[in-house]
This record gives C-alpha cells, sequence and structure tokens, in this order.
C-alpha cells in the first residue's frame, strides 16, 4: 500500500489532533515509527505552540517581559511534549484507528532489525580476521 501524506491542511488538522481519512493511514504509522519521528512530533508540537507564542509577543508591555512570558511558556510546553511524547504518539495512532501499542512495536521491531544487521556486519569482518 503506498503512502499518500496529505495535504498541508490536512497535515496541520493532523498536528492539531486531528483525525484523517483511512487513505492516509499508512503514512500516519509512517509519520509515527519512522526514524524521524521524534523531530515530528516536535514539529507538530511547535503547530501548536508558536500562535500562542506570537499572541503573548502581541500583549502590552516590555518586549523584555514579553519575550521572558514567551520563551518560559514555550520551555514549559516542549518539556511536557517531549516528556509524554511517546504516550501522545500511541493516542495519536489509537485515534486514528490502529490498535493500541502499534507504535511501540513497529519502532521495537525496526530496532531489532537494525541491531541484527549491524551484529552480523561485526561478525562478518572480525570473524573472518582471527
Amino acid at each position: 500500500m503506498p503512502r499518500k501524506r496529505p495535504d498541508v491542511f490536512r497535515w496541520l488538522w493532523y498536528s492539531l489532533g486531528g483525525r484523517l481519512p483511512e487513505r492516509y493511514h499508512a503514512w500516519i504509522l509512517h509519520d509515527a515509527t519512522t526514524g524521524s519521528w521524534r523531530w515530528r512530533h516536535v514539529a507538530r508540537s511547535t503547530v501548536m505552540i508558536a500562535p500562542l507564542c506570537a499572541v503573548w509577543l502581541l500583549l502590552p508591555g516590555p518586549l523584555t517581559l514579553r519575550l521572558a512570558i514567551v520563551l518560559m511558556a514555550a520551555l514549559v510546553a516542549y518539556f511536557y511534549s517531549m516528556a509524554y511524547m511517546e504516550e501522545s504518539i500511541e493516542h495519536r495512532l489509537a485515534k486514528n484507528g490502529f490498535p493500541p501499542g502499534i507504535g511501540r512495536r513497529t519502532r521495537a521491531e525496526a530496532i531489532a532489525v537494525a541491531e541484527a544487521e549491524v551484529t552480523e556486519r561485526y561478525l562478518a569482518r572480525y570473524r573472518n580476521q582471527a
């Protein structure tokens, strides 16, 4: 099944926690389990945090105070976003119709395959040198 990537508006909806149609399921699973899934999560978090920070910058008051508010709010938001990253991804997958735990299992299987390949290359290289 080929991965169909959502357009910009659907991606924004997905980033804000919305559910995508079933034709995007392969892409959703890829998004949540690929090697860059953490960076993708940070990008989705930024989509939610940036508008709030922009509004806080427009509040009346000294610029240093507004910058401090934005910095502290962004730090707290990113902290909680990163602290609950795996749970958030699993919830996002479940919301889109995937069985519970599929993200963790898929990432664990990919890591196991990669480690097996590394071990195989290591053994092939250093076993023959003895």
